[in-house]
């Protein structure tokens, strides 16, 4: 086996909490416990004594199926063990499905008695590259084994794994390992953010954590209430006032080219109580610790782009709040002015993620003259009705760019659907005594986007709504039971495709 492969490996050792492995990728196989051979359905198996017992065992290389080699004998005397992994049709395979295999064979591996696992991708004919092929592999695989236990009195005590990817260009395989292990990490970011309990994130301790992206260049700037009253954005104030942790406009801007920016704007609403419209179901209200999902992906997306280094302009303001009830709190039938001059009668207090978007939009728009604004927030229940966990909701009266969302949420297998958006629902969000209300009359997801349209005057706008797509009930792909990181992927795949 190790003469069919061709020196020199590249190490890269993970660090974060989100890591098991320490992957490698080496051109020419070295010794190590376990030999794992990935087998495709439209390549099958010629090599003694794999073929044989493929055969034996009815093996037909479906994704995910295994067949295990223990006795040590030749040509495989450097391994304990020989495992022969199953990743499907190779000739169908894409970054996802490379990916979701990889997320498949950590889950395996995981649960072995490996410490140190060469990866053979030899025998497959795969139409990725086997430098992406691997690249993807480890990508999914950090994904799919990401863990929070930060509040847990028994931690696991995960030992490090090596995986050793045999490679024709190691250098190439680090170098495109680099730029997906940076969006992992940004993905597993605004996992831990969104998985955060609302008594460890407020809106100041996640703007604290906005803070620490500095280190990767990031310029990072911070609006207090004070900031928050001279700019005047009453909206974010009259949600965050009911709470004793007071609001917060955070700003994370990586200008890697001269170009104008594109613009991310998430909604970071810490804990939603409903306010004054009190959410009176027990499952539904434990959930709003996820709130703030958007505010998380955004950041994420910062974070991914500047630990690769990225060369684009991007700007993501993360509008953070609790909206709480107390004798401070904002009312039903208050009317609110908001930054953009625009006031708005309060005819739900739990629909309070549009107005702290609203002035984070009209401020994306007026300081930045983006190329683009899109924003990201878990809005409406209606969206769940109409999607569930499926698809994201896609808002947006600009063609191109509603197809050029799509085409980035299809390649990173984070999907949107368009659902409508028409200035014939304005009426529904006309107010008698103000110039708007904050909900509609009968179309809620459609009626929150187009509320939000009103905030942006005339740049390219869309609006993706995530509720639903935030957490997950169990583990699916290369994403674990929990906080999904959804939007991560699909912003930053679509910040990196922008002409």
């Amino acid at each position: 086996m190790r003469k069919i492969i061709a020196a020199a490996f590249v190490l890269l050792s993970f660090t974060s909490q989100a890591s098991r492995f320490d992957i490698q990728f080496s051109e020419k196989a070295t010794p190590a416990d376990t030999l794992i051979v990935l087998a495709s359905s439209n390549s099958p198996l010629t090599q003694e004594p794999l073929a044989s017992l493929a055969k034996a065992e009815k093996f037909t290389a479906k994704a995910g199926q295994t067949l295990t080699l223990l006795a040590p004998a030749a040509p495989f005397n450097d391994y304990q063990r020989v495992i022969v992994f199953g990743v499907g049709n190779a000739q169908e395979h894409t970054g996802v499905k490379a990916s979701h295999s990889g997320a498949s064979l950590a889950r395996f591996i995981t649960s072995s008695a490996a410490e140190h696992a060469v990866i053979d991708a030899s025998h497959i004919n795969s139409s990725l590259a086997d430098t992406e092929l691997a690249a993807q592999m480890a990508f999914g695989a950090k994904l799919i084994t990401y863990k929070f236990e930060k509040y847990k009195a028994k931690k696991s005590n995960d030992t490090p794994i090596t995986l050793n990817f045999l490679v024709a260009n190691a250098n190439e395989a680090k170098r495109r390992h680099t730029q997906l292990d940076a969006i992992a990490n940004g993905v597993n970011l605004a996992r831990d953010l969104t998985n955060e309990p609302a008594v460890g994130l407020t809106p100041a301790n996640f703007a604290d954590k906005a803070l620490e992206l500095k280190k990767l260049g990031v310029k990072v700037t911070v609006f207090d209430e004070k900031a928050l009253a001279k700019n005047n954005m009453d909206a974010i104030l009259a949600v965050g006032r009911g709470s004793v942790r007071p609001p917060r406009l955070v700003i994370a801007h990586w200008q890697g080219s001269n170009q104008a920016p594109l613009a991310l704007v998430g909604k970071g609403i810490t804990f939603d109580t409903g306010g004054y419209n009190l959410k009176t179901q027990g499952d539904s209200i434990v959930r709003m610790t996820s709130d703030m999902a958007g505010a998380a992906a955004t950041l994420g997306v910062i974070h991914a782009l500047a630990e690769q280094n990225a060369p684009v302009n991007v700007v993501a303001i993360m509008a953070m709040a609790e909206n709480m009830i107390s004798a401070n709190a904002f009312l039903p039938g208050d009317i609110i002015n908001t930054a953009a001059g625009i006031s708005v009668e309060i005819t739900s207090t739990d629909a309070e993620g549009r107005l702290v978007m609203a002035d984070a939009l009209w401020y994306a728009e007026k300081q930045f003259k983006p190329r683009a604004i899109v924003d990201i927030s878990t809005l409406t229940g209606s969206k769940v009705g109409a999607l569930g966990s499926y698809y994201a909701g896609l808002f947006s009266f600009d063609d191109a760019l509603v197809a050029k969302l799509q085409q980035a949420g299809e390649n990173v297998n984070e999907k949107l659907w368009r659902l409508p958006l028409n200035n014939d629902m304005l009426p529904e969000i006309k107010s008698r005594l103000a110039d708007l209300r904050n909900t509609g009359r009968s179309t809620g997801a459609s009626t929150a986007a187009l509320f939000l349209q009103q905030f942006v005057k005339t740049t390219p706008f869309a609006h993706l709504d995530i509720a639903g797509n935030a957490l997950t009930n169990s583990t699916n792909g290369v994403t674990p039971e929990g906080a999904t990181g959804y939007g991560v992927q699909l912003l930053t795949e679509w910040a990196l495709t922008q002409p």
